[in-house]
C-alpha cells in the first residue's frame, strides 16, 4: 500500500506540474495578446491573469464533474480560494518587501468572494451543484467583476504600454498551453481520486488540503514575481481575484457541463470556513496602510489555522 501511495503522490504531482507550468506559458501569451490595451492592472490581474492562472482549477472541476467526482471539484476550488487569500498573499510582503494596499479594491474584491463563498455553501447544501447553480455562482462573477471595474479610477496606468505584435499568434500558443494544463489535470484528478481511496480518506479533504496547494503554485509565481517588479496590483489582483475566481468560475464551470453530487455536510462546512478566514483576512488588510511583514505574517497564520480545523 505505502508504494502505491508514493506512486500515486508522484503522478499528481507530474499532473499537477505539467498543468502549472504550462498554464504560466498561457498567461505569459495572453497578457501579450492583451498588450495595448488601457485596462488598469487591477482589472488585468482579476480577470486575465486570475483566470489563466486558475487554469489548473478551472481544468480540474471539468475533469472532476465528467469523471463524477464532485467532491474533488469543491475541495480544490474552495481550497484553492482559501490558499489564495491566505498563504500567497502572506507570502508576498515578506519576499517582494512591504507596500501600500488599495483598501477600496481589496474590500470589495473580499466582500465579492465571501458572498460568492457563502451563495455556493447555501447551493450546494442539497448535496449536488446542478446547471442553474453553475449559472448562478457564473453570473456572481460578471456582476463582481463588473462592480469592482467600475469603481477603479480612471486614469490608471496600463499595464503594457507598447502594442503587442502578431496578437492571433500569441492567441494560438495560449490554446495550445490549455491543452497541456487540460492533460495535466487529468492525470492529477485521477491521482487524487486514487489516493482517497488507498487512505481512506474522504476526496473533499485531499482536494483541499492537497492538491488545491500545487493547483494554486501559478498564483504563487505570477504573484511572488509582479510583486518583486513593483506591480502590486496586479498582485494583490491575481491573488484575490483568483479567489473570487475559484469560488465562481472554477467551481461552477465543471457542474455547468456536468451536475455533480457532493458530499454537503463537508462542502458547507470549508466553504463557510474558507469565507470567514478571507473575510478577516480583508478585515486585516482594511484595517493597515501597507501590506509588511506584521500582516503577511498574520494571514500565513490564518491558513494554518484552517489547516487545523479541517
Amino acid at each position: 500500500m505505502a508504494l502505491e501511495v508514493i506512486l500515486w503522490v508522484a503522478v499528481m504531482a507530474t499532473g499537477f506540474l505539467v498543468a502549472v507550468y504550462a498554464s504560466r506559458y498561457s498567461v505569459e501569451h495572453l497578457i501579450k495578446f492583451a498588450a495595448g490595451t488601457k485596462i488598469p492592472p487591477f482589472v488585468i490581474g482579476i480577470t486575465i491573469v486570475s483566470i489563466g492562472t486558475d487554469l489548473p482549477e478551472i481544468a480540474n472541476s471539468i475533469v472532476a464533474s465528467i469523471t463524477g467526482h464532485g467532491d474533488v471539484n469543491v475541495g480544490d476550488s474552495i481550497g484553492s480560494a482559501t490558499v489564495q487569500s491566505t498563504l500567497i498573499l502572506g507570502l508576498l510582503p515578506l519576499i517582494a518587501g512591504s507596500f501600500p494596499l488599495a483598501k477600496g479594491r481589496v474590500a470589495k474584491l473580499g466582500a465579492a468572494t465571501v458572498g460568492a463563498l457563502l451563495l455556493g455553501a447555501a447551493l450546494m447544501a442539497d448535496g449536488n451543484l446542478s446547471r442553474f447553480d453553475a449559472v448562478l455562482l457564473i453570473g456572481s462573477w460578471i456582476l463582481g467583476t463588473a462592480l469592482i471595474w467600475r469603481g477603479l479610477p480612471k486614469d490608471a496606468e496600463p499595464l503594457v504600454k507598447e502594442r503587442g505584435q502578431k496578437h492571433l499568434r500569441q492567441l494560438w500558443f495560449a490554446i495550445a498551453g490549455l491543452m497541456f494544463v487540460g492533460l495535466g489535470a487529468t492525470a492529477a484528478v485521477q491521482a487524487v481520486t486514487q489516493l482517497a481511496e488507498l487512505m481512506e480518506v474522504p476526496e473533499y479533504l485531499i482536494a483541499f488540503l492537497l492538491a488545491s496547494l500545487g493547483t494554486s503554485l501559478p498564483e504563487l509565481v505570477v504573484v511572488v514575481t509582479a510583486g518583486k517588479r513593483g506591480q502590486y496590483d496586479l498582485a494583490v489582483g491575481d491573488a484575490l481575484g483568483s479567489s473570487f475566481v475559484d469560488s465562481t468560475l472554477s467551481l461552477a464551470v465543471g457542474p455547468l457541463i456536468a451536475p455533480i453530487v457532493v458530499t454537503a455536510s463537508i462542502a458547507v462546512i470549508g466553504s463557510i470556513i474558507a469565507a470567514a478566514a478571507i473575510g478577516f483576512v480583508v478585515l486585516i488588510l482594511s484595517l493597515k496602510k501597507r501590506h509588511d511583514w506584521v500582516s503577511g505574517v498574520t494571514l500565513i497564520a490564518v491558513f494554518l489555522l484552517v489547516y487545523a480545523l479541517l
